[in-house]
């Protein structure tokens, strides 16, 4: 069974999300060490965790299964969730699989190599109504082959 996790502490999209679990039954943990405000919806499960580093991410990888769907701007988490056999995308849409995932976890310690030296780095673009657009799209895109698989 299809099942969403999301990386919820700074995940923009959490209302989107629950939209498609609604639309599509699908149960929904919303992973986070507290700060949000829980759904009334019973497929939405809010899941609390020890405040840590890596605790969300811990609980996510640790319930996480094959075919399940895991969103999430955290490239490591994604690498761990694509290894479980899940789908994994970005709040902006963006979609990591077995494909780009070398490359971002690559990148991604480029950029924290500079940022130890003192060299000044780019955030991320600030988030878009193309970006939330982008993110439903692709999102219904995810179920269909979660349920496929």
């Amino acid at each position: 069974m299809v099942k969403i996790y999301v990386d919820a502490d700074a995940c923009p999209v959490k209302k989107e999300v629950e939209r498609i679990a609604i639309r599509h039954n699908l149960e929904t943990f919303l992973v986070c060490d507290g700060g949000i405000r829980p759904s009334m919806n019973p497929l939405i499960k809010n899941i609390i965790v020890n405040q840590g580093a890596d605790a969300a991410d811990d609980w996510i990888v640790d319930n996480i299964e094959q075919a399940s769907i895991c969103v999430t701007n955290d490239i490591p988490l994604a690498g761990r969730c694509l290894k479980r056999g899940a789908f994994v995308i970005k709040p902006n849409g963006d979609i990591y699989d077995t494909n780009n995932i070398g490359m971002a976890l690559a990148i991604r310690k480029i950029m924290e190599e500079k940022r130890d030296i003192g060299e000044m780095t780019k955030g991320p673009s600030p988030f878009s109504k193309a970006d939330r657009s982008k993110f439903l799209n692709q999102m219904e895109m995810i179920v269909q082959k979660a349920r496929k698989s």
